[in-house]
C-alpha cells in the first residue's frame, strides 16, 4: 500500500485559505506606490472613483474613496501617467485584489503638460480660439461679475485696484480655484453669471473676469479643465481671464475674450482712470470753449466790418448824383 506524500500537508478550507492570501497581501503590502497609466475611469454617485492602473503587461484593479478622492487636485482621466500611493486589499468572495489609493498625482509635470497639449489641439479644432470669437468688451461697465475664491488676495487686488481706478459694481461668485471640484463650481459661476435676467433683483454683469493667483501646474489644472474652458467660450457676458502670473498660461487663456497677465491687470483691462477720463473731459471743454470763443470772435469781427460798411454807403451817395 502506498502512502500519500501529502498525508502531513495541512488541509485549509476555502476560507481559511482566502484568509490567509488575504493576511498575506494586506501584511505584506501596506503601503506602497504604484507607476502606471489611467485605464477604465469610472466616478460613481456615491462619490469614490474605480479605475484601473496598467502597463504594457498587467492591469490592477483600484479603488479611491471619496474622502480622498475629493482632496485630489487634477481630474484623473484614461490615458495619464500617474503615481499612485495606497495599500493592497483583496476580496476573498471573489478572488479579487486591488489597490486602494489614498493620494493620486500626476507622474510628474510631463504628463499634465502633454495632456494639456491634447485638449489645447482638441479645443482649437473646434474652433474655441479663433479670434473672430471675441467680443469687446465694454468700454464703462455698470456692473463687473468676478469669480474667485472669495477669501486671499486676488479679490482685494481687484476691489483696490477698481476703486483707484473707477469705482463700479462688483458681484463677486465664491468659488474654490484649486483642487477636486473646483473645476465645477468656476464653470457653475460663469454659467450662472449668464443666466442673470436683465432688470432682474441681482444686476447681470457687463463683463465677467476670472481670477486666481499664481501656483503650480498641478495648482492651476482645474483652469485647463474642459468643463471651464467650454464655459467660458460658451459666454454670453465678455470674459477676460486672469489666472497666475504672467508666464502661466491655462486653456480659459485661450477662449476668453481678453487675457489679463495678472487679476491686477484685468480690474485695469476691465474699467478706464476716472482722472484720466475727467482730464480728458476738461481737456476738451477747454479746446471746446476756445473753439466757440474763436468763432464768436471772427463772427463779431465780419458783423462789425459789415455794419461799418454799410454806414460808410449809407452817407455816401453815388458820384456825380444830383445835390
Amino acid at each position: 500500500m502506498v502512502e500519500s506524500n501529502f498525508a502531513n500537508v495541512h488541509e485549509y478550507t476555502v476560507s481559511e485559505l482566502a484568509g490567509a492570501v488575504k493576511r498575506t497581501i494586506e501584511d505584506g503590502f501596506s503601503f506602497v506606490r504604484v507607476r502606471g497609466e489611467l485605464g477604465r475611469v469610472t466616478r460613481a454617485g456615491s462619490g469614490h472613483v474605480y479605475l484601473d492602473l496598467k502597463d504594457d503587461k498587467a492591469v490592477l484593479s483600484s479603488v479611491i474613496w471619496k474622502g480622498n478622492a475629493e482632496r485630489i487636485r487634477f481630474a484623473p482621466e484614461q490615458g495619464m501617467e500617474v503615481i499612485a500611493t495606497g495599500r493592497m486589499t483583496t476580496f476573498p468572495g471573489q478572488s479579487r485584489y486591488q489597490l486602494v489609493i489614498d493620494s493620486l498625482e500626476p507622474a510628474g509635470v510631463g504628463a499634465l503638460m502633454a495632456l494639456f497639449e491634447e485638449r489645447k489641439k482638441k479645443l482649437a479644432a473646434e474652433g474655441l480660439f479663433a479670434p473672430e470669437r471675441k467680443r469687446p468688451l465694454p468700454f464703462l461697465p455698470e456692473v463687473i461679475g468676478v469669480v474667485t475664491s472669495p477669501s486671499g488676495a486676488v479679490i482685494r487686488d481687484i476691489l483696490h485696484r477698481l476703486r483707484d481706478r473707477f469705482p463700479r459694481h462688483v458681484i463677486v461668485w465664491p468659488t474654490l480655484v484649486q483642487g477636486k471640484g473646483a473645476e465645477a463650481q468656476i464653470a457653475a459661476a460663469i454659467n450662472g453669471f449668464n443666466a442673470l435676467p436683465e432688470g432682474g433683483d441681482i444686476p447681470r454683469p457687463d463683463v465677467l473676469i476670472v481670477a486666481r493667483g499664481g501656483g503650480s501646474l498641478e495648482d492651476l489644472w482645474c483652469f485647463n479643465e474642459e468643463l471651464v474652458a467650454r464655459a467660458a467660450a460658451a459666454s454670453k457676458i465678455p470674459l477676460i481671464s486672469a489666472v497666475g502670473h504672467e508666464t502661466d498660461t491655462t486653456l480659459i487663456d485661450f477662449v476668453a475674450d481678453r487675457r489679463a497677465p495678472t487679476p491686477t491687470a484685468a480690474a485695469e483691462i476691465a474699467v478706464p482712470v476716472r482722472t484720466e477720463l475727467l482730464a480728458e473731459v476738461i481737456n476738451k471743454e477747454r479746446r471746446l470753449m476756445n473753439a466757440l470763443s474763436r468763432a464768436a470772435e471772427t463772427r463779431r469781427t465780419a458783423l462789425m466790418a459789415a455794419s461799418r460798411a454799410r454806414q460808410a454807403g449809407r452817407y455816401c451817395g453815388p458820384v456825380g448824383a444830383a445835390s
